[in-house]
């Protein structure tokens, strides 16, 4: 015999309700999600700011000083100003000076400034000698990074057997580069150029422009007086005496 399936008032009633408020919570997860995913993208499409966009190249004074001397009187004067400061000097000639120090701000930060200096004539008036100092540095930061390590040993006796030792070693990394360009540093280098620049006597004097001299053409000695012929005179015969 066959029952009859029958279903109660309230399982049927609570069916709607559950279905409605499962569609009422999964809304606000779906809008949730689909404003995350809008963000993301709008992160990844925007172009990534680097620092050199501010660089707006209108400033000549806080890199170069004018003096009245010559090329190799300001580079002398300033391979002067860095070996006082204790830079190791790398190059020094009549147009470019560069030099290296050292320093170290911390127990585990290591930090280079290398200095360059470039001498260029500058057009002045007539009679006048001027030149261009071109100063840059560039600041070289290094840290200690551990670098693991290992080797294996192998046992003949054994077979194939190894003993892995493991290990670290410190090393020094660069980190970061950077020109510096702090105008009280480069106020400081150029008054101390200037000042061994006026040790050295300051510009050489000029030597005005005279065409050459014509050469003296000296004239040709005169020439000897020839001696005169050799007179002859008649000698008279002296008689045999008998």
């Amino acid at each position: 015999m066959t029952m009859p399936l029958r279903f109660s008032s309230s399982s049927t009633a609570f069916a709607p309700d559950a279905a409605s408020a499962f569609s009422v919570l999964r809304t606000p997860v779906l809008v949730l999600g689909l404003l995350s995913a809008l963000l993301l993208t709008a992160c990844a499409g925007s172009p990534r700011r680097v620092s050199y966009e501010t660089e707006e190249f209108d400033s000549t004074t806080t890199h170069t000083r004018t003096y009245g001397a010559t090329e190799a009187q300001t580079c002398e004067a300033a391979r002067r100003a860095l070996l006082s400061q204790g830079y190791m000097i790398s190059a020094a000639n009549a147009d470019l000076v560069t030099g290296r120090k050292s320093f170290q701000p911390a127990s585990e930060v290591h930090v280079e400034v290398e200095f360059r200096v470039v001498c260029a004539r500058e057009g002045g008036k007539a009679g006048k000698r001027s030149t261009v100092a071109f100063a840059t540095a560039l600041q070289d930061r290094y840290g200690i990074k551990k670098v693991n390590s290992s080797a294996s040993v192998g046992v003949g006796a054994f077979g194939s057997l190894s003993l892995p030792f493991a290990g670290s070693d410190d090393a020094m990394v660069k980190v970061a580069s950077e020109t510096l360009t702090d105008e009280l540093f480069y106020d400081r280098f150029f008054a101390l150029l200037d000042r061994f620049l006026e040790g050295q006597g300051g510009v050489e004097p000029d030597v005005p422009s005279v065409a050459p001299e014509a050469p003296r053409i000296s004239a040709p000695p005169a020439p000897a007086a020839l001696p005169a012929p050799a007179t002859a005179y008649p000698v008279k015969p002296v008689p045999n005496p008998d």
